[in-house]
């Protein structure tokens, strides 16, 4: 069973906290005390030290200072840091629209000679059609209330999309749940060529692509939608936020899981079946 996406960030959060912590208990010094020469209300120095809230880099050069350990700010300014950008808000990488994220994928997607992806609500990106992909990422935009640049976006998914499907060295290991066929993204048109899509894409050297029965007995329960990269990297898509995973511990549960919704799924002329069997659902 994977961990919830979040606890990678969780500790990486509270192992800054931790560290605050034993710089002021190394200097000597109370919670009230570093509240004080800081400036602070005492609770702040509780949240922090908590992980209750994150500390911004004037809130850790205020502490070291208050602590007499200004040579260690640099390093924890970077952990949180890198705590930070594990769990990335959608508003924040969004709200310039939506383009100039597709875009930001492309070095990771050049990069990634391997890609598992499981999906349980959407085609994953690299198979969208045009018209699949404008519907989804227009339902996006208006929900997020993004800057409406939702053409310009689906040009760059479906470009970057060309560029590691059909050219380079990578492989696409792609896992769908059945309820993916059935659940209309658009109309009945735009479904209809997805799903046709989806029959030629199976033919592609480069993807192997199977779909779990909603017959299957599961071993393994419905999860939030995620791609390993190589195994190197894993990042889940929620509502609110894209959770990156680097932990070893934690990027092989997510392998672990992928491996599990693989032998649900079927693959070949079951897999087509399915399809076909929801394409003639639309009519």
């Amino acid at each position: 069973m994977p961990a919830s996406p979040s606890s990678s960030v969780q500790a990486a959060r509270k192992a800054v906290a931790d560290r605050l912590r034993e710089i002021r208990r190394d200097a000597g010094l109370s919670g009230g005390a570093l509240a004080l020469s800081a400036g602070w209300y005492k609770s702040k120095v509780s949240r922090l030290e908590n992980a209750v809230t994150p500390p911004s880099p004037g809130d850790i050069r205020a502490w070291c200072r208050a602590c007499g350990a200004e040579n260690q700010a640099a390093d924890l300014i970077a952990a949180a840091r890198t705590a930070d950008n594990m769990y990335v808000a959608w508003r924040r990488v969004q709200r310039s629209g939506l383009k100039q994220l597709q875009e930001s994928y492309l070095p990771l997607y050049e990069r990634t000679r391997v890609f598992r992806t499981y999906c349980a609500n959407v085609v994953p990106g690299v198979l969208q059609t045009h018209a699949y992909a404008s519907a989804l990422l227009r339902s996006i935009s208006e929900f997020h209330e993004t800057p409406d640049d939702v053409s310009g976006a689906v040009e760059a998914r479906l470009d970057r999309s060309a560029r590691v499907v059909r050219e380079g060295d990578h492989r696409f290991a792609l896992v769908l749940e059945e309820s993916v066929l059935r659940h209309r993204v658009g109309d009945a048109q735009t479904m209809a060529g997805q799903l046709g899509y989806l029959l030629s894409a199976m033919t592609f050297p480069s993807v192997s692509l199977g779909v779990i029965p909603f017959a299957a007995e599961r071993r393994m329960w419905m999860i939030e939608t995620f791609t390993v990269y190589d195994e190197d990297q894993a990042e889940a898509e929620l509502l609110t936020a894209r959770v990156n995973v680097t932990a070893p511990s934690e990027v092989r549960q997510y392998l672990k899981a992928f491996a599990e919704f693989a032998r649900l799924a079927v693959y070949g002329a079951d897999a087509r079946s399915l399809i076909t069997s929801a394409i003639d659902a639309l009519e």
